[in-house]
């Protein structure tokens, strides 16, 4: 398939116009080695042992949530040098997907709901919100926990109905204020701070980190069912080590 009709269907899948406005720079096609698209990798981050492992299994494009390159840069680090090396030595194009496919409808925050068991799901910004059954707190940490095959680690108490999901790294205030805005009784996302739990708790909602990798992970995977070619899912967290 040409590169140009496979880039078609992932803008079908997460039009650009979705995305957040500090990201427009920063997603789409990111290396484009002109080679078609016989068979896709998907991954969370462009690591050196993602594009590695896209290589082995013979892929001429890795589809990642993360870019490669997030700020301008005026030079090119031993790092960078080495991941672009093992991606244009093996000819991969690399596209990104980022805060696009967290907004988008069947993308990283519908996924997330849906893993949760959310009902009467409403957008709000990128994330989403709706209810569960109710149980307290802790329940509901733990049955995130399992769900999401990953720690966790929660503040505040009380019975949890309304649940907002915002994937990634989402606990600033702006979404916290979001949360309370929407009656949502927990904020579930990742990459939780002091600065965040103090707040909450000034405005009486709980939170529950559950990890930047687990509650984005899940919708990459799934996203290889919704590809035009042969695809694999390549799973790496780049914080835990490979053997």
């Amino acid at each position: 398939m040409k590169l140009s009709k496979f880039v078609e269907v992932l803008e079908d899948i997460a039009p650009l116009n979705y995305c957040e406005d500090f990201d427009r720079e920063r997603i789409g096609l990111v290396i484009d080695t002109g080679s078609d698209v016989n068979k896709a990798a998907v991954s969370l981050d462009p690591t050196n042992f993602v594009f590695e492992e896209a290589s082995r299994l013979d892929c001429d494009l890795l589809i990642t949530h993360h870019t490669l390159i997030f700020d301008s840069i005026f030079k090119v680090s031993k790092v960078l040098s080495n991941t672009l090396k093992i991606a244009l030595a093996n000819e991969i194009s690399l596209y990104v997907m980022h805060t696009n496919f967290d907004a988008a409808p069947g993308g990283v925050n519908d996924i997330l709901a849906e893993l949760l068991g959310l009902s009467m799901v409403d957008t709000c910004g990128i994330g989403r919100v709706g209810f569960v059954e109710a149980m307290d707190i802790k329940e509901f940490s733990a049955f995130v926990a399992q769900t999401l095959n990953t720690h966790v680690q929660w503040i505040g108490n009380g019975d949890v109905k309304r649940v907002m999901v915002i994937s990634g790294s989402g606990f600033s205030q702006k979404y916290i204020d979001m949360a309370v805005e929407n009656y949502a009784d927990v904020l579930v996302s990742g990459e939780l701070r002091h600065s965040a739990t103090r707040y909450a708790e000034a405005v009486g909602l709980s939170l529950i980190d559950a990890g930047h990798y687990a509650t984005e992970n899940p919708a990459m995977k799934r996203l290889c069912d919704r590809l035009p070619v042969e695809s694999v899912f390549i799973d790496h967290d780049p914080g835990v080590s490979v053997r």
